[in-house]
């Protein structure tokens, strides 16, 4: 019996148990609006960003900053450094995935918070289809924010590079998501962040960890682990919860990226199937997971129905969703 077909039969068995209660909202510590803040006041701002792009494509493995300019709609220029970022698609995409800096001062000097680094994801392909899959992640990672409090932000930004190491040309514009960095989440949520391997689901907060498990099932995920830690942040919360939050989406079944293959091992050929990675987690978790996700469903079907992807694709997207929220504990539950 393949191991998503018993938990949806332990989660039939426990359709009788109390729904599960809202999350609260984290409260966060008292601090001045953030750089992220300020930047994504509006969904879809556009920003340009001017730097040495010849040597970030030359030198995809740099480990030293170079230096940048970030420019803001009102044409505020904010001198920030720059580095190539992340693992796979630091290597697969023609401009590498950015790591941005923030001069404290300058924060300083305008009433910001000190938490002066962000996270830029640029696509893997300078083309219709990279902007596409950007979107769709992008769209991952705002359907989390409904269902969780605790999970990273992340807006979408219509990004021109200006490569300065050949004279401000060429000039792409392109689809990037900036997100918070992991301090920030921390900050703002008032945990401490942990990395440690060999974590065990029973470990963690059991309600974000069956919400974690179950949407990553949704969205036809399998390049998480908790053990492994993998596309893991772990917050240590004030009342010593051990909370999981996700990232990095984009070889799940809902972005379809045409370079995405499921994790070996599972017995899946495609990451458009599902797979439910849930050793450790109590069937009512489980269950009660649903019912967040159910909640949130016509929330996630108007994200994907907003018009940001291709026409006719925000439909096959809902499908997808739908094939999920079809299965028949799942269904039952949400009536």
């Amino acid at each position: 019996m393949k191991m998503k077909t018993y938990i949806f039969l332990m989660l039939f068995l426990a359709t009788a148990l109390d729904p599960m209660p809202a999350f609260s909202q984290p409260a966060g510590r008292a601090q001045r609006s953030s750089i992220f803040e300020r930047l994504t006041a509006t969904d879809g701002i556009q920003l340009t960003l001017s730097t040495n792009v010849s040597a970030l494509i030359a030198d995809k493995k740099m480990q030293d900053y170079q230096p940048a300019v970030l420019t803001t709609p009102d044409g505020t220029s904010i001198a920030i450094s720059v580095k190539p970022r992340g693992k796979f698609r630091r290597r697969i995409s023609p401009i590498p995935p950015l790591k941005l800096k923030i001069k404290k001062k300058w924060l300083e000097s305008e009433g910001l918070d000190t938490l002066n680094e962000l996270k830029l994801v640029l696509p893997t392909s300078l083309d219709r289809t990279g902007d596409e899959l950007v979107v769709r992640e992008y769209l991952v990672y705002r359907m989390f924010e409904q269902a969780s409090p605790y999970s990273i932000r992340a807006r979408l930004v219509d990004l021109t590079l200006l490569n300065t190491g050949l004279g401000n040309e060429p000039r792409y514009t392109v689809k990037a998501i900036l997100l918070e960095d992991e301090e920030e989440l921390a900050a703002r949520l008032e945990g401490q962040l942990v990395e440690q391997y060999g974590l065990t689901a029973d470990s963690l907060d059991p309600t974000q960890a069956a919400l974690t498990a179950m949407f990553q099932y949704m969205i036809g995920n399998t390049d998480w682990n908790v053990a492994e830690f993998r596309n893991l942040r772990m917050l240590r919360l004030p009342n010593g919860a051990l909370t999981p939050v996700p990232f990095d989406f984009d070889f799940c079944g809902f972005v379809n990226a045409p370079y995405a293959t499921p994790t070996s091992g599972l017995g899946i050929r495609s990451v458009r199937e599902r797979f439910i990675q849930a050793d450790g987690l109590r069937p009512e978790a489980l269950s009660r997971a649903i019912d967040v996700l159910q909640n949130c469903k016509q929330g996630f079907y108007d994200l994907c129905r907003n018009g940001q992807v291709a026409a006719g694709a925000g439909e096959k997207l809902v499908q997808y969703l739908e094939s999920f929220f079809r299965e028949p504990q799942a269904y039952e539950k949400g009536k």
